[in-house]
């Protein structure tokens, strides 16, 4: 914790400054289209940013589940309308705290320590696989990073166990993917999976010749005292729901 934040950190980014923030049981919402007057989200946000790095900005896009990666050198107004609309981030310029919220899709940060550069990206399963990941693992590669260097730490993330889809989901992934779903009691007489989004994540990194992948092992959907979920929200019949921010930053 710092201040009243509540932060996690992965091992696999050890040097680099980041975090992995919860909502603190329920206090800190991050995200524009949640809960909460926008001035307030934003504040919430650069206070998070400093917590890493004192004169940090944030640099967070407009997600949209897209496979599209931006790279950035300088700052823009963080704020609910006028962000890039892209879901990763990369940079090798000092003081951008790229950020990423989520509510049980993967936040990933990545790092080069050596050749200094960083990235952050949204991976929801169909952002996964339209391949924002190896997108992002690229761009940090025309920054200067090369693959066998690069760290990357998946944060809070709907598990395994909380993740159950139906055969139209199922249908979107072919037999190679086998590994990833996990059979789930039959509902209305309709087969059901459990899906490991974590490990098919991991996955599609390990595929870009990334060698340091850790993943923090935290589900958001059992924890709501630590974390927002948009399936938990939903399961609910809540209207709305909060999300958390990953950042990182040079």
């Amino acid at each position: 914790m710092t201040a009243d934040l509540a932060i996690e950190r992965s091992p696999a980014l050890e040097g680099i400054a980041h975090g992995f923030f919860g909502s603190a049981g329920g206090a800190h919402q991050f995200g524009f289209g949640g809960p909460g007057a926008a001035r307030d989200v934003a504040a919430l946000r650069a206070t998070a940013a400093h917590a890493l790095s004192a004169k940090a900005r944030v640099i967070a896009p407009h997600q949209v589940h897209s496979p599209d990666v931006i790279s950035v050198s300088g700052s823009w107004e963080d704020a609910p309308e006028g962000r890039p609309v892209a879901d990763a981030v990369v940079t090798a310029t000092p003081g951008l705290a790229l950020g990423i919220v989520t509510a049980d899709c993967a936040p990933v940060l990545f790092a080069d320590r050596e050749a200094g550069v960083i990235g952050a990206a949204h991976a929801g399963w169909r952002g996964a696989q339209g391949g924002v990941l190896e997108n992002t693992v690229r761009a940090m590669e025309e920054l200067g990073a090369e693959r066998r260097r690069i760290a990357a730490a998946i944060g809070p993330t709907i598990a395994q166990p909380s993740y159950e889809v139906d055969a139209p989901f199922r249908d979107h992934f072919g037999a190679d993917d086998d590994q990833h779903f996990a059979q789930a009691p039959e509902r209305d007489g309709k087969p059901r999976w459990r899906f490991d989004l974590p490990g098919y994540v991991a996955a599609r990194i390990a595929l870009c010749e990334v060698q340091k992948i850790h993943d923090l092992g935290r589900d958001t959907f059992p924890h709501p005292e630590r974390y927002h979920s948009y399936r938990r929200a939903s399961s609910a019949g809540e209207p709305s729901y909060g999300r958390q921010i990953s950042l990182i930053v040079l």
